[in-house]
C-alpha cells in the first residue's frame, strides 16, 4: 500500500530534536511518508540556539512547488518561518488550496529562549490554518495577553479561533494543573480540556514540534480534529515517557520518536 504523504514546512535543527528533523520523525512513526520544505537554518544543540539563518522566500517558494507538482500531500504543517516574507510564501500556497489540513505550530521562541519567528509572521498563515497549536507563550505573544492559567487558556484560544483558524489548541505544558497537563481545544464553538498525566523528565525539546506533527498526520489519514489531537497529546505523552531517562546532550534532550523504550 502507497503511504500516506505529509508535508513539513519548518526550520532544520541541527540537534534533531525539533523542527524538521522532529517532524519526519514523526511522520515516519506514525506510517506516513514525510516531504519538506526548509525555512532556515539553525545551529543548535540541547543546550540552545547559537545561530538561525533565514532562507530567502524564493527559496521557500522553490522547495514548495517542486513537492507539490509532484506529491500529492494529505496534509501539511508549518513551524518556524522566521520572517513575514517567508510566511507570505507560504500563505500564497494555502490560499491557492495547496495546502490541505494545514496545521500550523507558531513557533516563535525556542524552549532556549532564543527568538526563531515574529508574530507577524505567524498571523499571516493563521487564517488559513484548519489546527494552530500555540503553547502557553506563543499564545500570550499573539493575542497581547497572559496566558498562565488554565481559564486564560480559554480564553485565548477562543480569541485565536476568532482570528481565523477553524480550530485552535493551547498547549498547557508549561501550567500548573495540579499534576496534569492540560491542553484547551477550541472549534465549533466548543471549548474541551484535555487532560493527561505531567511527565517530569528534561527530555522534552520538540514537543510542540512532534505534537503538531502528529496531528497533521492523523488528518491525512481521515481522523476528524478532535481525534486528531486526542491521538497526537496520546503520542506525545509516550514520547516524553520513554526518553525520560535517557542521556542524550546535557540539556533539554529529545523525544522517543519511535517507542525505543518501551
Amino acid at each position: 500500500m502507497t503511504p500516506t504523504t505529509v508535508l513539513t514546512i519548518a526550520g532544520s535543527d541541527s540537534g534533531a530534536g525539533a523542527g524538521i528533523q522532529a517532524d519526519l520523525k514523526v511522520f515516519a512513526a506514525l506510517g506516513a511518508y514525510g516531504t519538506s520544505v526548509l525555512t532556515a537554518v539553525t545551529a543548535q544543540n540541547t543546550r540552545g540556539v547559537d545561530a538561525v539563518l533565514p532562507l530567502p522566500p524564493r527559496t521557500v517558494t522553490e522547495q514548495l512547488d517542486s513537492v507539490l507538482a509532484d506529491f500529492a500531500v494529505g496534509a501539511a504543517k508549518t513551524g518556524m518561518l522566521g520572517t513575514p516574507a517567508v510566511a507570505d510564501a507560504v500563505a500564497d500556497a494555502a490560499k491557492d488550496g495547496r495546502l490541505p489540513h494545514l496545521v500550523v505550530d507558531p513557533v516563535l521562541v525556542a524552549t532556549s529562549g532564543h527568538r526563531l519567528g515574529v508574530v507577524a509572521a505567524v498571523e499571516r498563515l493563521l487564517p488559513y490554518a484548519e489546527v494552530a497549536t500555540p503553547n502557553c507563550a506563543e499564545a500570550a505573544a499573539i493575542t497581547g495577553r497572559p496566558v498562565t492559567t488554565v481559564e486564560e487558556m480559554v480564553a485565548a484560544a477562543e480569541a485565536l479561533a476568532a482570528g481565523g483558524p477553524a480550530h485552535v489548541v493551547v498547549t498547557g505544558g508549561d501550567v500548573d494543573a495540579d499534576g496534569e497537563a492540560v491542553d484547551v481545544l477550541h472549534g465549533g464553538g466548543v471549548t474541551t480540556l484535555l487532560r493527561g498525566p505531567r511527565v517530569d523528565t528534561r527530555h522534552n525539546h520538540g514537543t510542540g514540534c512532534s505534537f503538531s506533527a502528529a496531528i497533521a498526520v492523523r488528518l491525512a489519514l481521515g481522523d476528524p480534529v478532535p481525534t486528531a489531537v486526542a491521538a497526537a497529546k496520546e503520542y506525545v505523552f509516550r514520547a516524553l515517557t520513554g526518553a525520560r531517562d535517557w542521556e542524550l546532550g546535557a540539556g533539554r534532550g529529545p523525544l522517543d520518536h519511535f517507542g525505543w523504550s518501551a
